[in-house]
């Protein structure tokens, strides 16, 4: 296999969304190494998955809300993709891993902004940074945010400002990666049907409809909805977006 070949790191890329994100860069000819929080099975799974479409894959255990677990991921990456591919650099960092919180405003404690705190942005933040010299000139990085950041649905004051957090910090890494040629930019989901939350769009069928009803196009958000947009900004159709936010979510409370 040629040395040439476009490698992704795609954070909780085994499940929900970073898979479909993973298969749609695979479709696209990539190599992926996606991580997995706890599931090393369907880790494995999505891997058997990305190498049946031609592609190599590779997986690792990470929290990405435990900051100082970082150094040692990276050499487990860098080591692989030398053994690999013959360098320890890849093209595509995608910030995908996350959890949800539904909780009141009033409500919220302390642990609990922490923890959304320390996964949807320190994490990121330090992930992006660590990466930074196995990340190609001329690579990209895409971070997940949400719909959450732009509308306000109630019980997601916590994480929706956590992504609004990132669609900033997006601009200020466009702006600062600009030199090296490293486009960044952010793609927010609206509501998707996945396991997300605990299914909490996918199987509430009284909050599944009531998203169709406020969403131009009609329905909720599927996976497919979401993985084509990621692989799209890694291609070289997308190489003069830079700094973006692009909100993949049917045109919902517009």
């Amino acid at each position: 296999m040629s040395t040439t070949n476009k490698v992704a790191v795609v954070t909780g890329g085994s499940r929900g969304l970073g898979k479909n994100m993973a298969l749609a860069l695979a479709h696209q000819g990539v190599d992926v190494v996606l991580t997995y929080h706890s599931n090393q099975q369907e880790a494995q799974i999505t891997i058997g998955e990305i190498e049946a479409l031609g592609q190599k894959a590779f997986a690792f255990q990470l929290d990405t809300g435990n900051i100082p677990s970082f150094e040692n991921f990276f050499a487990q990456v860098s080591t692989t993709l030398q053994q690999q591919y013959g360098q320890p650099q890849f093209d595509f960092l995608v910030n995908n891993a996350g959890m949800a919180l539904y909780a009141p405003f009033a409500e919220t404690t302390e642990a609990q902004l922490d923890n959304i705190f320390n996964v949807h942005y320190k994490g990121v933040f330090f992930l992006t940074q660590k990466a930074l010299p196995l990340i190609k000139d001329g690579g990209r990085i895409i971070n997940i945010s949400s719909g959450l950041a732009r509308f306000s649905y109630p019980g997601s004051s916590a994480y929706g400002s956590m992504k609004g957090a990132i669609d900033v910090l997006t601009r200020y890494l466009a702006k600062e990666l600009g030199a090296r040629k490293i486009g960044v930019n952010v793609v927010a989901p609206g509501a998707i049907e996945t396991d997300f939350g605990g299914g909490h769009v996918r199987d509430n069928k009284e909050i599944n409809n009531q998203i169709a009803s406020i969403t131009a196009l009609g329905r909720v958000g599927l996976p497919d909805d979401i993985g084509g947009v990621v692989a799209f900004l890694c291609s070289e159709a997308g190489r003069w977006i830079n700094g973006q936010r692009i909100e993949v979510s049917g045109g919902i409370f517009l």
